[in-house]
């Protein structure tokens, strides 16, 4: 199923990881770019944004790496943009997820498979969460799976990603474990990107929010919501008051990690240039920082880690969308 993170694996490598060469000597990015597939706030805007301030910070790259936010198609648009108009750019990178592989995985990404793009890495992994407002009247998990059970469409989920995506798979498993026969009956509103998502949540366009906990630690914090439910194998240390959906009897844990790829189509040099400095950020102990701020944990793969670390994941998206309905 959904990848669980354990103590071992969510920390090591990144000690390994320090003294790691930059690039090799043959390739020098020129004028690079991020590009987010949704709009400025959420997930993949992250980790755009922090990619390009930590390495031109460390050095890594001469030129200040451009961020742009391109969203449609949950990430379909970047996606295409990527493999059918700039396939051999070299100096180009593209934030990425669990809903990239399950997009893949669901052939939603039409007639798209893990080789069209060169996955680069794994670098952090986080918890889903389920929030409402801060005066909704659904005080617990509990509350919102019973009207939900009663009513299917009285409440409408928001989610920064498409129909299929893990915001949408996140509330699914919730309520196959409420006892929900036909998952596929919940009310899911698609939004691009987590920061839209958030504004439908609190404009009232929707009654819930499925997503990142790192998406709404600044509006949990601000007190403009209240999250209900966090997909964790046991409470998080530094937010002890929100229960986990585990402990409230619904048994779904997951994690949807971050990352980067790049076109299929560039070169070796440049590939290696990006892998060893994606490794190099993430030796930094400033951004490790950054990443314990945002409540996301370390999770790292790169070379052939990577790519067995995604095709896993394809597999298993796809296991689980036929199980509850997604795909036949």
């Amino acid at each position: 199923m959904f990848m669980k993170l354990t103590r071992a694996s969510a920390f090591a490598t990144v000690a390994l990881l320090v003294g790691v060469g930059t690039a090799s000597a043959e390739f020098k990015a020129e004028s690079p770019q991020c590009i987010a597939p949704s709009n400025p706030g959420g997930g993949w805007d992250f980790i755009c944004r922090t990619t390009a301030k930590y390495l031109f910070d460390l050095g890594v790259i001469e030129d200040s790496m451009q961020v742009t936010n391109m969203s449609g198609g949950g990430g379909g648009v970047a996606f295409a943009h990527v493999t059918k108009e700039r396939n051999e750019d070299d100096n180009l990178i593209v934030a990425a997820s669990m809903s990239t592989s399950a997009r893949i995985a669901q052939g939603i990404y039409e007639d798209a498979t893990q080789d069209d793009v060169h996955f680069l890495a794994t670098f952090g992994a986080e918890y889903g969460a389920i929030a409402v407002r801060a005066d909704s009247p659904f005080q617990t998990l509990k509350d919102m799976m019973d009207a939900i059970l009663e009513d299917p469409r009285s409440v409408g989920i928001a989610g920064g990603s498409s129909v299929g995506s893990f915001d949408h798979i996140k509330p699914m498993l919730v309520a196959r474990e409420a006892g929900m026969e036909d998952v596929t009956q919940l009310k899911y509103v698609s939004f691009d990107g987590g920061g839209e998502a958030m504004t439908g949540l609190l404009s009232g366009a929707t009654e819930a929010l499925s997503g990142d906990f790192s998406e709404m630690l600044g509006f949990l914090e601000s007190g403009d919501i209240r999250i209900i439910g966090i997909m964790a194998p046991e409470r998080l240390a530094n937010y002890p008051d929100i229960p986990t959906a585990k402990e409230l009897g619904y048994d779904v844990v997951g994690a949807n990690w971050r990352g980067l790829y790049m076109p299929a189509g560039a070169s070796d040099e440049a590939k290696e240039f990006w892998s060893n400095a994606i490794k190099t950020m993430v030796a930094d102990p400033g951004f490790q920082a950054t990443l314990e701020d945002a409540a996301i944990a370390p999770f790292n793969n790169f070379g052939d880690d990577m790519q067995n670390f995604v095709a896993g994941s394809i597999a298993d998206v796809t296991k689980l969308s036929k199980e509850i309905g997604i795909i036949q």
